[in-house]
């Protein structure tokens, strides 16, 4: 009898890909703790090229271009924004969040509303029966006569029935509990989720069905599993939410289909997911105008103006190491408009700084710097800006006020919105709409005094 080949299994890490004989508890090339998961051992052999499928290049200007991409709409606007137009058959799309956020309330609308225009869905769930899916949509009234369900953990029969039944689309929930019977490791682990969106990917493209993949996020808030699950996605979106309001946001990172940064508001009620469609009024819905240490300021959140606030809290000198504290906003730069700050004479070396984007939204444009700069001497000065006044514009290193991008865009928003003065760079003087009164300002310093009660600055427009 002969004897049994012993398989040799090697360890991988989920965060940077380094592989290793035996687990270890930390990896020894990205010092992350608790990564190193089993891998599967690689195919023996190399087949011989008189096997391999021919293919023939072919030259660029011979690619056929009569029949483009083939785009589906959901019927929500925010997620067809977000995709870039709507879901293209044949993509494949992964979706991240915290648990509890919507992701499973999400999709299950998506298909219902594929379900109201007669086309079949399959909802395949891995951490949910089949009764607890009907249960959500009954209480959420959705219509699912066309929706199929299937409660299974298995990756082969759950693409098989795919197969059979020829869904218009698909979503697996989710990607870490899925799993091949082929491989001997246990479900979530490195190569059985690069295994599943591998042959999720296959089934994707070679029969057009537009798939969603959930994924679970960790404790950093990225998507768990290796850095290889997003590359082989043609999408990937985070479903946000802070977990203090209703609001939850959409984000696109990546998106072969689309521009990147897109994003989408909802609002999580009793009759489920709820589409807002104008973002900023919702931000501001519960802003305190009279409140100091505020401002609004206008962003740009993919192709779209967001109107948002930014609060700032100071408190008194102390002998203690100050405290700095963000939420929603960039800890380094509010570092760098501190120093920028003190060296204008606003001391706060020895002072706890608290700054945060109200509303649970994550702003991380430059376009921000002004409205963190002035809320923070705002709150030192306890001075309420006017509530008819926004600001916008980019703050270097030693206090200039620099151009940022869509000047025009950002401005009508304001407009709309009831705004009469803006604070911004000289160069979004030219972009004024009529009624409001734009003031361009060169450095940080001027910006200030136009604010806090000093004569206005010469380059004025109305």
């Amino acid at each position: 009898m002969a004897a049994k080949k012993k398989v040799r299994i090697s360890y991988k890490c989920g965060d940077c890909g380094a592989t290793a004989l035996k687990w270890t508890g930390r990896c020894s090339d990205c010092g992350a703790w608790n990564t190193m998961q089993e891998e599967a051992p690689p195919a023996q052999g190399r087949r011989s090229t008189s096997k391999v499928r021919r293919v023939d290049p072919i030259p660029v200007s011979k690619v056929d271009l009569k029949v483009g991409e083939v785009r589906l709409s959901t019927s929500i606007r925010e997620l067809d924004r977000v995709l870039g137009g709507g879901l293209v058959t044949g993509g494949l799309v992964l979706i991240g969040g915290d648990p509890g956020v919507g992701k499973s309330t999400l999709l299950l609308t998506v298909l219902s509303h594929f379900s109201r225009r007669g086309l079949k869905t399959l909802y395949v769930s891995g951490e949910e029966s089949a009764r607890q899916i009907r249960l959500r949509a009954d209480r959420l009234k959705l219509p699912c006569d066309h929706l199929h369900l299937l409660a299974e953990t298995d990756l082969d029969a759950s693409l098989a029935a795919a197969e059979r039944i020829k869904p218009r689309a698909l979503v697996l929930d989710s990607v870490q509990t899925l799993f091949s019977p082929e491989l001997t490791s246990v479900p979530g682990s490195v190569s059985q989720v690069r295994e599943v969106a591998a042959r999720a990917m296959s089934l994707s493209k070679g029969h057009d069905i537009p798939t969603f993949l959930v994924g679970h996020v960790t404790k950093q808030g990225g998507i768990a599993g290796p850095k290889v699950l997003e590359h082989l996605v043609d999408t990937v979106i985070y479903f946000e939410g802070d977990g203090r309001t209703q609001l939850r946001i959409l984000r696109a990172v990546k998106n072969r289909f689309g521009s990147t940064g897109e994003i989408g508001f909802f609002e999580m009620t009793a009759e489920g997911l709820r589409e807002v469609p104008d973002a900023s009024a919702r931000l501001l819905a519960e802003r305190v105008a009279s409140a100091s240490g505020t401002s609004v300021i206008a962003a740009i959140e993919g192709s779209r103006p967001v109107l948002a606030e930014v609060q700032a809290l100071v408190g008194h000198p102390s002998p203690a190491t100050p405290g700095r504290t963000v939420l929603g906003v960039d800890r380094s730069r509010l570092q760098m408009h501190l120093a920028v700050l003190g060296k204008l004479g606003f001391p706060l070396h020895d002072r706890d700084v608290f700054v945060s984007a109200a509303g649970g939204l994550r702003i991380l444009e430059p376009a921000a710097d002004l409205g963190i700069a002035v809320s923070v001497v705002g709150a030192m000065r306890d001075r309420a800006l006017d509530q008819h006044t926004m600001v916008f514009g980019e703050v270097g290193l030693v206090g200039e006020i620099r151009a940022v991008s869509h000047p025009a865009a950002r401005l009508n928003e304001a407009a709309r919105h009831g705004f009469r003065r803006v604070i911004a760079p000289v160069s979004s003087v030219e972009h004024a709409p009529k009624n409001l009164e734009v003031i361009g300002v060169r450095t940080l310093q001027e910006a200030l005094a136009v604010l806090f009660g000093a004569p206005k600055g010469k380059n004025t427009r109305r």
